[in-house]
């Protein structure tokens, strides 16, 4: 290969000058009739699998209020343990079967949605509370790689520019989720008695029977990673490979336990991982306690179920307005400090504790919102800025997946002699926010002045440097970091 074909430069956005410099201009308008394809074909049953995996690991809470609580004699923190087991699974499960699904490709996706949905009809026909731990551990390994490896494939088929919007998209489906599941959890306890099985067991029986047939259903629809893809015509191929070069996905990677260790020593992707754990925490929290916060406040547990629903569908408008936003402007740190502000607020009111019930639901709008922004700017940021192939992938598994170390904190320090104030619980997620805020600020200075000297050293190095950015990813020198 020619030195002039070896150079590559990326500056933040993901355009790349030199190599643009070699190829004929793109023909914008099939761009635009190409990523109106992509976005038809790959986001929407990505979606759709979402929505399936949020509700299964979210029915615990809904299912709580629905009697599962007194038949499984869930006293003390017992319940609490149920939660955090789960998310033991995904620490522990998380980041190798990422790298799994860089190996063996998208559809594994599909293989690991019907094992968790085995795991939730397991949850559904247990007989002691020692049995329902055991089937939460194993649904959280069996779900740990699943987000991680849907950031991965959108980040693979889109420009960085249009990367955050995209995945924000996809996360909406975990904010629908967390809305209808109250919806139909309100439903499914008007089944109450059938076949001598309690409402909330066939909560998770239905759940995890329709999470099973979603996966088979999707299999011939997940599309496969862009140099394998079907669906597009040569053309339309050529130019999405075009688009995408200077991406982060690297078909010709191999990965060995020393290479991924070497990735994680990157401090980014652990400032990445506390900006995540100090707004997943929250998350969690609100997914896992707000049906029994809602009903402390007054609600039957029906009522509860409903009133959850607005409260997700104002986080998910929410973080769409502000994501594409962000995009448009190219800028990540202030949105992410954005929603933590308004996650902020939230949390103030709850810990405030007001005597009007009505000021405490508002609370609860004010944490869907900053979360919902802040959790998916946390992860495409980082995630941008780690380069390309196995390194990204292994940075998105690790924010994501050591990020769900909040909810053991949350699982903990929501008492249930504390309710419904829960004081403890809101107190530790505005500190856990305030660490995220943190690094967050960490991040954008380092990165920022990372590129400031990169740019001032760009003159030491020969005008054709040797390597890509494929080859040596961010530590190329004209890699620059998204700020």
């Amino acid at each position: 290969m020619a030195d002039s074909e070896k150079m590559a430069v990326i500056i933040e956005g993901g355009v790349s000058p030199t190599s643009s410099s070699l190829e004929p201009p793109i023909d914008r308008a099939a761009e635009r009739r190409l990523v109106r394809k992509l976005d038809m074909r790959i986001l929407p049953v990505l979606w759709v699998l979402y929505l399936a995996n949020f509700i299964d690991r979210a029915n615990i809470g809904n299912a709580k209020i629905q009697g599962m609580e007194k038949e499984l004699n869930l006293i003390g923190q017992r319940f609490n343990i149920c939660v955090w087991i789960f998310n033991l699974g995904i620490l522990t499960a998380g980041v190798p079967l990422t790298i799994a699904f860089k190996k063996y490709g998208p559809k594994s996706l599909c293989v690991m949605m019907v094992a968790w949905g085995i795991t939730v009809i397991g949850c559904g026909l247990v007989k002691r509370w020692e049995e329902l731990v055991v089937t939460r551990l194993l649904e959280g390994m069996a779900e740990s790689a699943f987000i991680s490896g849907a950031a991965y494939l959108i980040g693979a088929y889109y420009t960085t520019k249009e990367y955050l919007s995209r995945f924000v998209f996809f996360c909406t489906a975990g904010i629908i989720a967390g809305a209808i599941n109250g919806f139909i959890s309100s439903l499914i306890a008007k089944m109450d008695g059938v076949g001598g099985y309690s409402a909330w067991r066939w909560i998770f029986i239905i759940e995890g029977i329709l999470t099973i047939v979603i996966s088979i259903v999707s299999w011939p629809l997940v599309v496969p990673f862009p140099e394998d893809c079907n669906f597009l015509s040569k053309e339309e191929k050529e130019l999405m490979l075009t688009r995408v070069k200077d991406g982060g996905h690297n078909p010709n990677e191999t990965i060995t336990l020393r290479g991924a260790l070497h990735h994680l020593k990157d401090w980014k992707i652990w400032a990445g991982v506390a900006m995540n754990l100090g707004v997943t925490e929250n998350a969690n929290s609100l997914a896992n306690f707000q049906p029994t916060i809602l009903k402390g406040l007054g609600y039957t547990a029906t009522q509860a179920q409903i009133h959850t629903i607005p409260v997700y569908l104002v986080g998910a408008t929410f973080s769409v307005i502000f994501a594409y936003l962000s995009e448009y402007l190219n800028r990540r740190y202030a949105f992410y400090i954005l929603g933590w502000a308004v996650l902020v607020v939230g949390l103030a009111v709850e810990i405030a504790y007001p005597p009007a019930p009505g000021v405490r639901y508002m609370g609860m709008f004010f944490i869907a919102c900053g979360c919902y922004l802040a959790m998916p700017i946390s992860i495409v940021w980082v995630s941008m800025n780690a380069g390309k192939g196995y390194k990204r992938a292994i940075a998105i598994g690790a924010i994501i997946n050591f990020g769900t170390a909040g909810a053991f904190v949350s699982s903990n320090v929501f008492m249930f002699k504390e309710t419904p104030r829960f004081h403890t619980g809101f107190s530790t997620g505005l500190g856990l926010a305030c660490m995220g805020a943190t690094a967050a600020t960490i991040t954008f200075l380092g990165c920022w002045w990372e590129n400031k000297k990169r740019d001032e050293r760009r003159s030491e190095y020969p005008a054709v440097v040797e390597g890509t950015v494929e080859e040596l990813g961010d530590e190329h020198p004209d890699f620059r970091f998204a700020l």
